[in-house]
C-alpha cells in the first residue's frame, strides 16, 4: 500500500508553510499528497443549521485555497483534499496512521498553533503511529540546500532510536544532505554504572570515548545501508536538548525520537522533543519507536 504524505491545514500561516514542505517532500519521495482540514462545529446562536453550513463552507474554501497554490507549483503531484468534521486529535491521529508522515504547522517559541492548541499537539504526538513533522511559518524551500544538515539525536544503547536514525538517513539520501548524529552526555552518579558498564568504560578510555563508541555502534547499520550519505558524529557533554539546539541553526531538519507517556493530567512527550519543538529554528520530525 502506498502511503501519502499528509498535511494538516487550518488556514493559518504555519499550516500553509507545512503544506508547502509536505508537497516538496512528496515530490522527492514520489508519493501522493493528502491534505486534511479538520474542523469542529461551534454554534453561535439559534440558527444552528445555517451556522453549520457556513462553517463547513469556510473550511472547504480555506482548504481549496491552500491546495490551489500547491497544484500550481507542482503540476504533476497527485493531491487529494479531505475536509473532515470532528475532534482534532482523533482526526489527525487517524490521518497519521494512514500516512508516510503527518506534517503540521507550529509556531515554536510557545504553544503549538492551529488544531494544536494546548495539549492537543502533545496528544497527537503521543498517539501517532507514524512520524509527525512540525514546520514553522518562516520555512522555505531555499533552506533545503547543500550545507544544511539533517540533525538527528541518539541516546541510550546502540539499538535505541533506530527509527529516528532510519528516518534521518532516508531523508538525507533523498536530499543529498549530510547527517549530523548528535549524542549528548552528562556526568551521572558513579553508582548508576553496573560492574560491566564500568569495565566497558575503562576499556574505552573514559566517558567521551565510551559515548563515541556507543554512537558509532548505533550508526553502523545505517552507514552500511546508505553508504553515500556523509555522516558527522557529534558527541558533546551537556543536556541533549541544549546540544541539539546548539546545532539547529544550520539544520534543514531536526529528527528526534519519541518518548511519550500518559498521566492523570494528560499526554506528555519527552523533555528533549518538547524543547526542540518549541525552540528549533528548522522543521522538527518526531519519530515514534518502530
Amino acid at each position: 500500500m502506498t502511503r501519502p504524505i499528509t498535511a494538516g491545514t487550518d488556514g493559518s500561516e504555519e499550516s500553509l508553510a507545512a503544506l508547502a514542505w509536505a508537497a516538496r517532500e512528496a515530490v522527492r519521495r514520489d508519493l501522493p499528497l493528502r491534505v486534511v482540514h479538520a474542523w469542529r462545529f461551534e454554534a453561535h446562536d439559534a440558527l444552528e443549521t445555517e451556522d453549520r453550513a457556513a462553517q463547513e463552507q469556510w473550511a472547504r474554501e480555506a482548504a481549496e485555497e491552500a491546495v490551489r497554490a500547491v497544484r500550481e507549483r507542482h503540476g504533476g503531484l497527485d493531491v487529494t483534499t479531505d475536509v473532515l468534521e470532528g475532534d482534532a486529535v482523533e482526526t489527525l491521529t487517524a490521518a497519521a496512521a494512514a500516512a508516510e508522515m503527518l506534517v503540521l504547522g507550529s509556531r515554536g517559541h510557545g504553544r503549538l498553533m492551529g488544531f494544536l492548541v494546548g495539549s492537543v499537539g502533545q496528544q497527537v504526538i503521543v498517539d501517532a503511529q507514524r512520524p509527525v513533522v512540525f514546520v514553522r511559518a518562516g520555512d522555505k524551500a531555499s533552506d533545503e540546500v547543500a550545507g544544511h544538515e539533517i540533525v538527528v539525536g541518539q541516546e541510550g544503547d546502540p539499538e535505541d532510536g533506530a527509527a529516528a536514525l532510519g528516518f534521518a538517513f532516508a531523508t538525507a539520501a533523498r536530499r543529498g544532505a549530510t547527517v549530523r548524529a548528535v549524542r549528548a552526555w552528562t556526568l551521572p552518579p558513579v553508582f548508576s554504572y553496573s560492574p560491566s558498564s564500568l569495565q566497558l568504560l575503562d576499556e574505552a578510555g573514559g566517558l567521551e570515548p565510551f559515548e563515541r563508541k556507543k554512537l558509532a555502534a548505533a550508526l553502523a547499520p545505517w552507514r552500511e545501508r546508505y553508504p553515500d550519505v556523509h555522516v558527522v558524529e557529534h558527541v558533546e557533554m551537556g543536556s541533549a536538548g541544549q546540544v541539539l539546539l546548539s546545532v539547529s541553526g544550520t539544520a534543514q531538519l531536526m529528527v528526534v525520537g519519541r518518548r511519550a507517556r500518559r498521566s492523570a493530567v494528560g499526554a506528555r512527550i519527552g523533555s528533549v522533543a518538547g524543547g526542540v519543538l518549541h525552540h528549533a529554528d528548522c522543521p522538527v520530525a518526531v519519530v515514534p519507536p518502530a
